[in-house]
């Protein structure tokens, strides 16, 4: 265990009562409660923690937060919890913890990959788009499993996540996104408002900068003790949820954000009862975006060493954690920020070898504080180099405008070059950034949802500012929710810092020379050659040479990098930054966990399984299942010795000779009510509806827009006002959306109720010459003969006692009833019919026979005999739509000339010429099979099965022309030969349809 050497005591806010033991890479270190892995080792004296991705060079600790680019590490609890990519400057420190360095072999100090850096003129940026294009078969023997060997960051776990994680959503009026000093200040307003407030931050103590700043004073506190005495009071208030260690990553439509919690992460012996993570969807009246400014490092060369860092992250580790990040430390710098840097090391005993200004006259209140304190300043100068290998050990300084070098010695090297306003978020929310061409800075401008950005997210250049923003921010969102407000006066901040943006230092001029490596993204080696580079090959928007490069790819997703690399793009092609472009912000803001997102949704329960109301009996009584949709649904009812081609062949003889029982639950069921609900059935089906008599059946097509079939089912009218719609099992919920959204945007004049009752009535179809025997003795109150209940009729009355809506349909094409009846009475009713079945020698049948039935009869099955571009002509539905109308959903987009035209595919039959040969589905159709390869395709099969009640195969099939081919023999091209195929009408059972009506 070793000592740590860097921690000054007395300095930051840790106790060191508890200490932590850890090990990094093997090596046992030690740091106290409090910590993140990064500040225990950089207490131990540790800089070097990872290698980069492309020329593995050695990579240190770059921030002290979530836009760390460098510091992954893999976190491991045991075999089964191992966690890559985790940055080290947001893990908690818990005693045992147990992390190791990524991307190195053998080892981080030696790593072999470091070749790479040697070859580095082989690798610049584009060279993938280049360099594995020829010769073209090395493709799969060479490149692609180097490739895919060399990718990722980090082992993925090879054991199942024992972890468990979960999920809240919640409401709220206010949500406060960063705990900051304006996010503080905007909740503390909200709050006293009255209204429901939730406040979030990623760290696990709220007071974002305040973390680091020592000198401000709000409401007559220290900055960091007015937080502390602000949260607690916010804890106390009902009103008010607070969630630290909680990220808002994404920012979607209507004010919904997702967060994510780290519940255990941080625990030593994490209780197994709680989630690992919890993700909260969170659904809020206004938003306000305290989210902070992220500082930016200095563009030279060689400025990727460890030791090199942001001088706001030394500031922290000092103030917060009390650890020195060196000995003798340098400065480079463009704005005041750094100093206050210097200034706060210098009075900790740390040296300051010399502050590095590129501006030629820096001055203000922090300079002259540094000047009394006599740290060495030298203004317009310029780093241009640094030494050391594993470390920096120097850097190398001239007068910006050239002239002789001096060499000076650090063992850190802290940089700045201005604040970036961190506008992720606000650009998720759709919003439009503005540029502030004074201060070169991009900001929020034009608002597309309900939020406000405050404090340095908007621009704030003080901590006055910022909580006087927060603040207003917090009361205007309390009265626009119908709170009130409480304070006669905004709070007191008594703080001289003030921050610095623009876009000094972000370049220009740096790394100009062919062989210098001044890095921009350093988790995948960007330099700034590299952006002009790209330039020059014609990448002229900052989204194309985001791509060529990689810059701001990486798991940092460009927050240090993403400025540097649009600055030195917009001066390399001569134009004004916002001419460039700025990329796009997408979610997720930092990386976020399979587990957080997937919560309980994995094993059994990664897909809901729905099991109809007699499930239980098909279980029971043998049948094989298939998964169609997430419905469990009955394949086929084995007997002994049965495969699966003769118990469906059984069943299928059974349903013609006698009768079948079939569980057809899973239907789509949508109620259509109101005084209008004919006109809107009028209008989404090509079927007229008008004159349709209650107690009648209709079969009903919907189309799209563009005139394509888009489902089916039949349709009963029960009264003037009130259709009982189905649907294609599949369709159910793409059809009731497609319904609703026509009803609120197209038709909203319509007097029309929609309601889904699909999982509320249970469904049992009796199919077969005996299937009216069946039903007839347990059928009160309905006349079952032909005259009073004729085919496609719908009665109401009761079956075994319970409700039922009686349909009498068929989709075998012999006589058929549908049983509906309420959910909970299903297995009941279907063990009653099942009983009076066996009197007549009924049977079970499942999905596989009730497929070979229909297509036995030439009926289709939308999404099988369809495929998105079948119109009802095609399929030979023309006698589906209503001659008469003049207004349906598609009825101009069935009418379009390619639509009408001839060489059109069309649905018929195809016969095998050998009858015992299957076809199978989606092979494709060529009229001639002695072409040369590529043949031109007419067509493919869309469905084919053995029909033993015909003897022989049936198919069906989309061909080009394929009614006008009758008897025309085609061809079917498969891997052992070609079959031939005869063209016919798509029945092949009971053409005349006798059978139907018994």
């Amino acid at each position: 265990m070793t000592q740590q050497p860097f921690r000054i005591p007395g300095a930051g806010r840790l106790t060191p009562a508890r200490s932590l033991r850890f090990t990094f890479d093997g090596a046992h270190y030690s740091g106290v409660s409090g910590d993140t892995l990064a500040s225990a080792l950089l207490a131990n004296g540790v800089h070097l923690t990872g290698r980069s991705f492309k020329y593995h060079r050695p990579r240190g600790i770059l921030a002290a937060g979530a836009e760390e680019p460098n510091a992954l590490v893999s976190v491991e609890r045991d075999s089964a919890r191992r966690t890559p990519n985790v940055r080290a400057t947001v893990q908690e420190l818990y005693d045992g913890l147990s992390a190791n360095s990524q991307n190195r072999w053998p080892s981080l100090a030696f790593d072999v990959g470091a070749m790479n850096d040697l070859a580095g003129a082989m690798f610049s940026a584009g060279f993938y788009y280049k360099t594995f294009m020829w010769p073209k078969a090395a493709w799969a023997k060479l490149y692609e499993p180097r490739i895919r060997a060399a990718a990722g960051l980090g082992v993925a776990p090879d054991q199942p996540d024992p972890d468990h994680y979960a999920s809240r959503f919640a409401h709220c009026e206010v949500l406060v996104i960063g705990g900051g000093a304006a996010g503080i200040a905007a909740a503390l307003a909200a709050a006293e408002g009255g209204v429901r407030v939730i406040l979030c931050d990623e760290r696990a103590e709220f007071g974002g900068a305040l973390h680091y700043e020592q000198g401000a004073r709000i409401e007559g506190q220290a900055g960091w003790d007015w937080a502390q005495t602000a949260i607690a009071k916010l804890a106390a208030m009902d009103n008010v949820r607070l969630l630290p260690r909680t990220t808002a990553f994404g920012y979607y439509a209507q004010n919904i954000l997702g967060l994510v919690e780290r519940v255990t992460d941080h625990m030593d012996a994490p209780d197994r009862h709680l989630p690992r993570e919890r993700l909260w969807q969170v659904r809020a009246k206004r938003v306000v975006l305290a989210t902070g400014a992220i500082e930016r490092h200095m563009v030279f060369a060689d400025n990727d060493r460890p030791g090199v860092m942001l001088a706001s992250a030394a500031r922290t580790y000092l103030n917060h954690y009390g650890v020195a990040v060196g000995k003798q430390v340098g400065i480079y710098t463009v704005n005041d920020s750094a100093y206050y840097t210097a200034i706060d090391l210098k009075k900790a005993g740390v040296e300051i070898a010399a502050i590095i200004d590129l501006r030629d006259a820096p001055s203000g209140p922090a300079v002259e504080e540094a000047r009394a304190l006599g740290i060495e300043i030298n203004p317009g100068r310029a780093v241009v180099g640094t030494g050391g290998r594993l470390r920096v050990s120097s850097m190398i300084v001239e007068p910006k405008n050239g002239g002789s070098r001096r060499t000076i010695t650090v063992d850190a090297l802290l940089t700045s070059s201005g604040w970036t306003p961190s506008v992720h978020l606000f650009s998720q929310s759709r919003g439009k950034v503005a540029f502030d061409e004074g201060r070169q800075i991009f900001v929020p401008g034009v608002y597309a949802q309900d939020c406000v950005s405050v404090g340095a997210c908007n621009g704030a250049e003080g901590l006055e500012e910022t909580v006087a923003q927060g603040f207003e921010a917090g009361e205007r969102a309390a009265t626009a929710a119908g709170g009130s407000t409480s304070r006669a006066q905004a709070m007191k901040v008594d703080a001289a810092e003030a921050w610095a943006g623009g876009m000094l230092g972000s370049g220009p001029g740096a790394g100009a020379g062919k062989t210098v490596k001044a890095f921009i993204d350093f988790q995948n080696d960007v330099t700034a050659k590299d952006i002009r580079q790209a330039v020059h090959e014609g990448m002229h928007s900052i989204e194309h040479v985001k791509r060529f490069t990689t810059n701001g790819m990486a798991t940092d997703q460009g927050k240090t990098s993403n400025m540097h690399g649009l600055a030195i793009a917009a001066e390399t092609l001569g134009k004004p930054i916002p001419q460039v472009g700025l990329t796009t912000f997408r979610p997720p803001y930092t990386p976020v966990t399979f587990g957080s997102i997937v919560g309980h949704s994995r094993g059994k329960l990664f897909d809901p399984t729905r099991k109809t109301p007699m499930h239980g009996w098909a279980e029971a009584h043998g049948a094989v299942f298939e998964d169609v949709g997430q419905w469990k649904r009955a394949w086929y009812f084995p007997m002994a010795g049965e495969d699966m081609h003769a118990a469906v062949n059984r069943e299928c003889v059974t349903v013609r000779q006698a009768a079948g029982l079939f569980d057809a639950s899973t239907l789509g069921k949508i109620e259509v009510v109101g005084p209008d609900a004919a006109k809107f059935m009028e209008l989404l089906y090509t079927n007229p509806w008008e004159k349709l008599e209650p107690g009648r059946c209709r079969y009903g097509i919907m189309l799209r827009e563009d005139g394509f079939i888009y489902d089916d089912g039949v349709v009963g009218r029960l009264a003037h006002d009130r259709f009982h719609v189905t649907t294609t099992t599949g369709g159910a919920a793409r059809v009731m959306n497609h319904m609703e959204d026509y009803l609120q945007t197209e038709f909203p004049h319509l007097k029309v109720w929609l309601t889904s009752v699909s999982e509320q009535w249970a469904v049992v179809a009796v199919q077969g010459p005996k299937s009216r025997d069946i039903i007839e003795p347990l059928v009160e109150g309905i006349d079952l003969s032909d005259e009073a209940m004729p085919h496609m009729s719908v009665r109401e009355g009761k079956i075994c006692g319970v409700p039922t809506r009686l349909f009498r349909m068929s989709f075998t094409g012999d006589r058929g009833f549908e049983v509906n009846v309420p959910a909970d009475y299903g297995q009941a009713v279907w063990e009653a019919l099942w009983a009076e079945g066996q009197k007549h020698g009924a049977c079970a049948y499942g999905t596989e026979a009730m497929h070979v039935l229909r297509a036995e009869k030439g009926y289709i099955i939308v999404g099988q005999d369809t495929d998105g571009t079948v119109t009802p002509a095609d399929a030979g539905l023309e006698w589906a739509i209503g001659k008469k109308k003049t207004d349906f959903v598609g009825i101009r987009g069935m009418a379009r000339p390619d639509l009408v035209g001839a060489g059109r595919k069309q649905l018929v039959g195809l016969a095998t010429r050998d009858p015992k040969i299957v076809l199978e589905e989606g092979a494709q159709i060529v009229a001639d099979p002695n072409q040369p390869v590529p043949m031109k395709m007419i067509g493919h099969v869309t469905s084919s099965y053995w029909s033993e009640n015909c003897g022989r195969s049936i198919a069906m099939g989309l061909v080009v022309d394929g009614r006008s081919r009758m008897g025309e023999t085609l061809f079917v091209p498969m891997p052992d030969g070609v079959i031939e195929v005869e063209v016919t009408g798509a029945v092949f059972y009971d053409p005349k349809g006798d059978r139907l009506n018994g």
